[in-house]
């Protein structure tokens, strides 16, 4: 068979798509992928998958919405795949339709996040999201959602009544403890071995939390903070790496960009943090557990029923810089605990995010 995987940005592709991609192709199906145009594309290419430019934007624009439809279309036409699998809310959408216009057999989508529980997001806003969802809904054969809240949300809305959860994984052999490559990031950045490092791994934008994150640093002297990511062309409101650079945490503050050693930087850290207002169900903290670091988080869905209280790591109340100042306080002077969460984590994301777990029924359940 032949599917097509399709999504907003390059980004979106090479990290949470290209295993995928790989499984599919090595069950012996030929599998495409789209999005918009950009550098991360390379490294896919390279592997010798085939991918198609849409000019998707990440923005309400009815013109370029139109533009992108138009172009999924003709390009569904001539491609005649026999299933269409859709991601994210904007370009899951439009995908889903255009599959239907352009009579594509099977239409799959996978549900990263339901943007009408963004809070942040005004009342309209919220209201279009779930109309598109609810719309989307009626044109697709097959519905997952990478958390188990969106499944119970989408079942609950009468969005999709036979929503199934796949949740997201990661491979346990690439991100795990590793001493060497502790000790090799540490030489290399200078950072002395007993120095306490707190890490945080996304995309520079406000939802992430880094305000708070800021402001939660300053209690907590005694260890520094390495933020991994970058911002994202497409990315939008006030920027955060100005504001953490002017947080008066100066040499325990690293901004170390965007980076391909993620496993070997979260090997060489002590405890990760994801403060989001939003999110699906995040790689990083997955990332995280299986390389045994406790995970401070919010009480947020996704990281909500990844991350368990107590055990594994700590919830704090999304926006309230106070709680996650001393919930990340509490780990930094207790090295025992952050131990005991680290290993508990792992174990948890060896029994729930293994990546080829996580994958297989994937494919399970789009029939290949």
């Amino acid at each position: 068979m032949k599917i097509i995987e399709i999504t907003n940005v390059d980004f979106s592709l090479r990290h949470f798509l290209l295993p995928l991609m790989r499984a599919i192709r090595a069950r012996g199906h030929e599998v495409v992928g789209a999005c918009a145009e950009g550098p991360l594309l390379d490294d896919v290419r390279a592997e010798g998958f085939r991918v198609i430019p849409i000019p998707f934007v990440r923005r309400l624009s009815p013109l370029a919405h139109i533009r992108a439809f138009q172009s999924l279309v003709a390009i569904l036409r001539a491609e005649k795949p026999d299933i269409v699998h859709a991601h994210m809310p904007i370009s899951g959408f439009l995908a889903r339709l255009a599959a239907r216009v352009a009579g594509v057999p099977r239409v799959a989508y996978t549900c990263h996040g339901f943007l009408f529980n963004h809070d942040s997001s005004s009342l309209p806003r919220r209201g279009l999201s779930f109309v598109m969802e609810w719309v989307g809904a009626r044109v697709t054969d097959v519905f997952l959602t990478v958390s188990e809240a969106e499944a119970r949300d989408a079942r609950r809305l009468h969005i999709a009544a036979h929503a199934e959860p796949v949740r997201n994984g990661r491979d346990p052999s690439v991100f795990r403890p590793d001493p060497a490559a502790r000790d090799r990031i540490r030489a290399e950045l200078g950072v002395p071995r007993d120095r306490v490092v707190i890490i945080a791994v996304s995309r520079l934008v406000w939802h992430k939390g880094y305000p708070e994150l800021a402001a939660a640093m300053r209690s907590v002297p005694e260890a520094e903070l390495w933020v991994v990511g970058e911002r994202l062309d497409s990315d939008r409101g006030a920027d955060m790496e100005a504001l953490l650079r002017g947080a008066g945490l100066g040499y325990r503050l690293r901004m170390l960009g965007y980076r391909t050693d993620i496993p070997a930087l979260l090997a060489a850290a002590d405890i990760f943090t994801l403060p989001s207002r939003f999110e699906g169900l995040p790689m990083s903290v997955i990332e995280a557990m299986l390389t045994g670091l406790p995970v401070v988080a919010t009480n947020v869905r996704g990281p909500a029923e990844q991350v368990t209280e107590g055990i594994t790591g700590l919830q704090v109340p999304a926006g309230d810089a106070a709680a996650l100042g001393s919930a990340l306080g509490k780990l930094v002077r207790d090295p025992d605990l952050r131990a005991r969460m680290g290993q508990a984590g792992r174990q948890r994301a060896l029994d729930c995010y293994d990546e080829a777990k996580v994958i297989a029924r994937t494919l399970d359940l789009l029939g290949l």
